[in-house]
């Protein structure tokens, strides 16, 4: 017979204490996933803000900060020799510069130059993205090709074509006497010298922008193609009615890439120049506005002065995106 004094059977498994356990593990396990789910949560909240804000601090630093400290002084006299002595001078840059005859043959030279260079290149960037656009044996490599010119450096560009274009022994004057035509004075004559001063920018830019015309083509349906060979069109036809309108926002883009980059040509009438001046020629004949900066602030040491005539060009700039923006809302609308 079992005593009082036998010793109580163990627990049964899976009893009261084993059970307390597992609750305990799984109020743990439920508090880790919600710290993971809050992490997770702040994660996806505010790493795409670090991803981006090297972009913005790089562009507070070297975009926007010369951008107001520019305009701050173009308020000021302020001279290359020392440019931390400023005299408040309000809007007397300003003025100076618009009442310089210099300032409005520059404004006109960029103008001129840029409409030479911007309509022969867009047109050019055009037929040679439509042939592109057909099934070309090494098709890839004529791509490569097209933007070579653009990996070129402008410097070795633009003393080449110097040379291309010199008065005695160029090989384009060497090429003109040949035929019997007069030599012409390409550096010193005005439209000469802005024609030359064109090319260079035609040669290096119409690449750019025929690989940018030919993705757009290639974005465009085929089906389009087919309906309208089928309607009878030929290949003239389906280009004015279904590319070119298609292509209305890249053309709209280009146009405007280009007017801007064209405000701003620097380094080609530059090193174009015989004495390698900022005078853009004896005469000033293709000295546009980035020269007429240059030789200001650098050349007559005036900081203050060329200060204005950046924030001049920044507002040319201005005006073009506004006319880009009520022009696309109005093809937007048109369409």
């Amino acid at each position: 017979m079992a005593t009082e004094h036998d010793t109580a059977a163990p627990p049964a498994k899976g009893g009261a204490a084993p059970g307390r356990h597992a609750a305990g593990a799984d109020v743990e396990a439920a508090k880790r996933r919600a710290r993971l789910s809050r992490r997770w949560q702040r994660d996806m909240k505010f790493s795409p803000y670090a991803f981006v804000s090297p972009f913005f601090l790089l562009f507070l630093a070297f975009g926007l900060f010369p951008l107001l400290y520019t305009g701050w002084a173009s308020l000021h006299q302020v001279e290359l020799t020392s440019p931390t002595d400023m005299t408040w001078v309000g809007m007397r840059n300003y003025t100076r510069i618009f009442d310089d005859d210099f300032f409005w043959n520059a404004a006109k030279n960029t103008l001129s130059i840029g409409v030479i260079s911007t309509v022969p290149q867009l047109l050019m960037a055009m037929g040679l993205a439509h042939i592109l656009n057909y099934k070309l044996r090494a098709s890839t490599f004529y791509r490569v090709m097209m933007l070579a010119p653009y990996a070129t450096s402008i410097a070795a560009a633009s003393l080449v074509f110097a040379l291309l274009f010199g008065r005695d022994y160029g090989m384009i004057n060497w090429f003109l006497d040949l035929v019997g035509l007069d030599k012409i004075d390409w550096q010193n004559d005005k439209w000469p010298s802005q024609i030359a001063v064109s090319t260079i920018v035609i040669w290096r830019w119409t690449g750019y922008n025929a690989l940018i015309y030919l993705a757009a083509m290639q974005a465009i349906p085929q089906d389009l193609y087919e309906s309208a060979a089928l309607d009878g069109a030929s290949r003239w036809r389906q280009f004015l009615h279904v590319t070119l309108p298609s292509l209305r926002p890249t053309i709209l883009f280009t146009v405007v890439v280009s007017t801007i980059g064209a405000s701003q040509v620097f380094g080609e009438p530059l090193l174009f120049d015989a004495n390698k001046g900022a005078s853009g020629g004896s005469q000033h004949q293709f000295q546009t506005l980035g020269l007429y900066l240059y030789e200001q602030g650098w050349v007559n040491q005036h900081l203050g002065r060329a200060s204005a005539i950046a924030w001049a060009m920044f507002l040319i700039l201005i005006v073009i995106g506004i006319a880009n923006y009520v022009i696309s809302r109005r093809l937007r609308a048109s369409s």
